[in-house]
């Protein structure tokens, strides 16, 4: 057998360590959306304590990486805004609802859709991220992105009642702005032009005005870049510069009619 004691004390880690406990979080932030803000399949009616669980493994986590202190006061800021915050996402799970013509239920929504849940972290994560909480942001946000493949940075800006279709393959960058009543599909990127550390304090990803949905695969990139309000975002557009409102933008595809019956596949000549 080989030595285990002398391959371990080869090993060691470049990078600082961290005083957290990631699956501990990970833990607190199911039981915070299964059995405190939608406990639609918990028997169990006592909030109170799950609702304190969360409290107290954020507080000791994030104790560990600021002090006591500033860990209770940011949690506490968190608590208080969860009435509303539950409210919102309702609201946003009935868009869902109304929006989806497979969706037989808001529970069904908040129970089974991959949107919905990573839109719920994000809405969670953001919070924490505008009270500059080391590391749990992310930790939440890439939590959600490995359940689900959706990838919303928690300093992205969102508005109120967003909604994303399928979702697979979303990307919403950290300085992304998006407005109110808009709707994207599975695959859509928005980014950043180019990437360089120089960047990280600037505004690198575009602006998404009210009412704009963006069909599947579309990218659009560049923080300089602002899609209009009501304007539809056609699949696979390739968007690097501003839109006014009310645009449609689509990549048009060659459609070409080949003769699948010539052994050649020539393409068919028509005469009308």
């Amino acid at each position: 057998m080989i030595n285990i004691y002398k391959i371990a004390s080869k090993l060691r880690a470049e990078s600082k360590h961290l005083p957290i406990n990631r699956i501990e979080l990970e833990d607190a932030l199911n039981t915070l959306i299964h059995r405190v803000l939608f406990p639609i399949c918990d028997q169990e009616k006592s909030r109170e304590k799950k609702l304190y669980y969360f409290y107290s493994v954020l507080v000791e986590n994030i104790t560990a990486l600021l002090d006591r202190k500033q860990a209770e006061e940011i949690v506490d800021k968190f608590i208080a805004k969860l009435p509303g915050l539950q409210d919102q996402l309702y609201e946003e799970a009935e868009v869902y609802s109304l929006n989806d013509p497979a969706a037989k239920s808001v529970e069904e929504v908040i129970l089974t859709y991959p949107g919905f849940f990573a839109q719920v972290v994000y809405r969670i994560s953001h919070e924490f991220y505008k009270m500059n909480t080391p590391i749990v942001p992310r930790l939440f946000s890439e939590y959600a992105h490995s359940k689900v493949g959706i990838d919303i940075n928690p300093g992205a800006e969102i508005g109120r009642a967003f909604y994303i279709d399928h979702g697979t393959g979303i990307v919403i960058g950290e300085t992304t702005v998006i407005g109110d009543k808009v709707k994207i599909y599975q695959g859509v990127t928005l980014g950043a032009l180019f990437v360089t550390k120089s960047q990280s304090n600037r505004k690198r990803h575009p602006t998404i005005e009210d009412n704009v949905v963006i069909y599947a695969g579309a990218t659009i990139l560049g923080g300089t870049t602002v899609v209009g309000h009501d304007s539809v975002i056609g699949g696979n557009a390739w968007l690097t510069k501003s839109v006014v409102p009310y645009s449609l933008v689509q990549q048009n595809a060659e459609i070409r009619i080949h003769n699948t019956l010539s052994p050649k596949g020539d393409i068919l000549d028509f005469n009308i």
